[in-house]
C-alpha cells in the first residue's frame, strides 16, 4: 500500500476504491456521509465500535486521527485493501455484462465486517429500506453505547426492544442472540464450515432464510463464494445469466454480485443492464 503518516492522519493513495460506491451500496449501515464539497467527500462510521472519519479526493484518502497500527491492523483489513481489485476486475471483465457493471462503479470494495454485527444487520434488513435499517441500528447502538454483544441481546425481550421500532425483527434478533449465547451455534465455527453447512447452521435461527444467511456469510465472514439473491440479482440472473454465472467470476461470486447489484439498482435507463 502506498501511504504516509501526516501528523495524526494516514494519507493513502489507492486505486479501485470509492467511498460512495463502497459505503452507500447497502452492505453496511453504520456509515454516514457528513460532507461533500470541492471534490472532497467525507464519511463517519464505525467498525467493531471503533470510530473513523475518512475523506476522499480522487484516489487520495485521509484516515483522520488514525495511528499507523490501527490503519494497518484494523482499517486496511476492513476496507479489504490487501486484495488486488484491479486484478479481480480484469478477470471479471472477460464477461460483457460484468465489464459494463464494473465500468459503472469500479470503486466498490467488499467490507470485512464483524460477523455478529453483519448477521444482526441483515436480520434487520428484511423487508426494509436502507434509511430505516440505519435508524434501527443507530437506536440499538445508542442504547448500548455501541453495537451490543449477543450476550446483551439474549437478555432482552420483544417488549424491552420496543424502542427499536423494528417490528417482527426483534424476536429474530433475540433468537439469534440466545442461540449464540447458549452455545447452540458458534460464529467462528460457522465461518470456517463448508459453505452449505454454514448456510444450514445460520438458517437454524428464526427468520434467517437463504438471503439473510448468504448476506451474513458474504459481508460478515468474507465468504466470497456466497451470492445473495434479491429481486435485483434475480432479474440479472434471469435476463443475463439464465445458464449461471460466467466462469470468470467463479470463486468470487460475492464480489461480482456487488458490482451487478449496484449497477442494476442505480444505473439510469440509458445503461443497457438497467433497460
Amino acid at each position: 500500500m502506498d501511504y504516509k503518516i501526516s501528523k495524526y492522519d494516514i494519507i493513502l493513495k489507492q486505486a479501485d476504491f470509492d467511498l460512495d460506491e463502497t459505503l452507500d451500496c447497502g452492505q453496511a449501515f453504520r456509515w454516514e456521509k457528513v460532507s461533500s464539497s470541492g471534490g472532497v467527500k467525507t464519511y463517519c462510521g464505525h467498525y467493531l465500535n471503533n470510530p473513523l472519519k475518512i475523506s476522499q479526493q480522487g484516489d487520495i484518502f485521509i484516515f483522520h486521527n488514525t495511528t499507523e497500527d490501527d490503519f494497518l491492523n484494523l482499517w486496511a483489513s476492513y476496507f479489504d485493501l490487501y486484495t488486488d481489485y484491479g486484478k479481480l476486475k480484469a478477470r471479471f471483465c472477460a464477461d460483457k455484462t460484468m465489464k459494463e457493471a464494473i465500468g459503472y462503479a469500479g470503486g466498490i470494495r467488499l467490507l470485512r465486517q464483524d460477523k455478529w454485527e453483519a448477521l444482526c444487520s441483515f436480520i434487520i434488513s428484511q423487508n426494509n429500506n436502507i434509511p430505516r435499517i440505519k435508524g434501527i441500528i443507530s437506536r440499538l447502538c445508542k442504547h448500548y453505547g455501541g453495537f451490543p454483544t449477543y450476550g446483551d441481546l439474549a437478555k432482552e425481550t420483544e417488549e424491552s426492544l420496543g424502542f427499536l421500532r423494528s417490528g417482527f425483527r426483534a424476536k429474530y434478533l433475540i433468537d439469534a442472540a440466545t442461540k449464540f449465547d447458549r452455545g447452540e451455534l458458534d460464529l467462528e465455527e460457522i465461518s470456517k464450515s463448508e459453505i452449505n453447512e454454514a448456510r444450514k447452521s445460520l438458517m437454524q435461527i428464526k427468520g434467517v432464510g437463504p438471503k439473510v444467511a448468504e448476506c451474513a456469510l458474504l459481508y460478515g465472514m468474507y465468504r466470497v463464494e456466497a451470492f445473495p439473491m434479491d429481486v435485483w440479482i434475480k432479474r440479472v440472473m434471469k435476463d443475463y445469466y439464465p445458464e449461471g454465472l460466467p466462469d470468470c467470476v467463479k470463486g468470487f461470486e460475492g464480489i461480482a454480485q456487488q458490482y451487478l447489484f449496484h449497477y442494476i439498482r442505480t444505473a439510469n435507463a440509458n445503461n443497457s443492464l438497467a433497460d
